[in-house]
């Protein structure tokens, strides 16, 4: 699994401040490229600079912020993401070449959007992530996931971008509030590949466990990880922090990944014969394909 570092935010307590001071002389880039660093030494492939909004000077911000951290980690690919388009358009104007391609994360699939966002991922050669939220926000099921992915990659092949420089995002939800949508997201995976051949998959995973109380937060975003690895998904935003995460995703736990890939296929293990940390992730199992209705204490049960 392909591990896009989330941290890099405007909303971070450590280098939040750095992405909204107006003044350039008074930017510090050493927290920026701290974290970087300590990202890239935990494992992640790519380095999420998320701006967010970026409406006063995020056209100034985003070159910025991308040489400071091309400074610091050479060679790794970025992810750019911000709601204002030509902010993205000044970072990539000045990405460097990477050992991988460079994503615009992410292109909505909504005309207004993607008409804007698509040539200029073709002009810059850069990947992109098509965030399947259309004209009418989240997709109900898959089936308007699927709607939603055919119309937007096929502007892009359109465009001269092919399925293998796209990343279809179809939106993870709470799983605290939307049992039913994690099971219509898994279901749309299973449709991806035969639906846009060569393309490939992301999310943003913490959004599963965006609500659950912080204990539980690292097991729904694990198990769920697996279960959409299973169904092909390729990359997922990660908290660089959870090194459990990091280690089933790059094959350390293959005990875990067993477990998951054989009750996804029908297998029932034995709970109450399992060691306390299988049992959590079985019992976290059936609480995302909603055998388990959901409550902040399934591992208790």
């Amino acid at each position: 699994m392909i591990l896009f570092g989330e941290s890099l935010n405007v909303i971070s307590t450590v280098i939040g401040k750095e992405f909204k001071e107006a003044d350039p002389a008074k930017r510090n880039p050493d927290p920026i490229q701290k974290e970087v660093l300590r990202q890239k030494e935990l494992g992640m492939d790519y380095i999420d600079i998320n701006l967010g909004p970026a409406k006063k000077f995020g056209t100034e911000l985003m070159p910025w912020v991308v040489n400071v951290v091309q400074e610091a980690v050479p060679g790794m690919p970025l992810l750019l993401d911000s709601s204002n388009i030509d902010a993205i358009e000044a970072g990539l104007k000045v990405c460097k070449p990477a050992d991988k391609p460079h994503i615009v994360n992410s292109i909505m699939a909504r005309a207004e959007r993607y008409e804007s966002m698509v040539p200029m991922a073709a002009k810059y050669d850069a990947d992109f992530v098509a965030l399947m939220w259309g004209p009418d926000g989240l997709p109900r099921d898959e089936n308007e996931r699927a709607a939603l992915a055919v119309e937007l990659l096929y502007y892009a092949n359109e465009a001269g971008i092919p399925n293998e420089k796209i990343w279809v995002d179809g939106i993870v939800t709470p799983v605290n509030i939307q049992q039913q949508q994690c099971m219509s997201l898994l279901n749309f995976q299973m449709m991806l590949e035969d639906m846009a051949p060569g393309s490939k998959s992301t999310c943003g995973l913490s959004n599963i466990s965006n609500g659950p109380p912080e204990h539980l937060r690292g097991i729904l975003n694990r198990t769920y990880m697996v279960m959409l690895e299973k169904y092909g998904m390729k990359a997922v935003i990660s908290d660089p922090l959870d090194t459990k995460l990091t280690a089933i995703a790059k094959g350390q736990r293959q005990d875990i990944v067993d477990l998951i890939y054989g009750m996804m296929d029908g297998n029932e293990p034995d709970i109450s014969g399992l060691e306390k940390e299988m049992q959590d992730y079985a019992k976290t199992y059936k609480v995302i394909m909603g055998e388990t209705l959901y409550s902040d204490s399934w591992l208790e049960i």
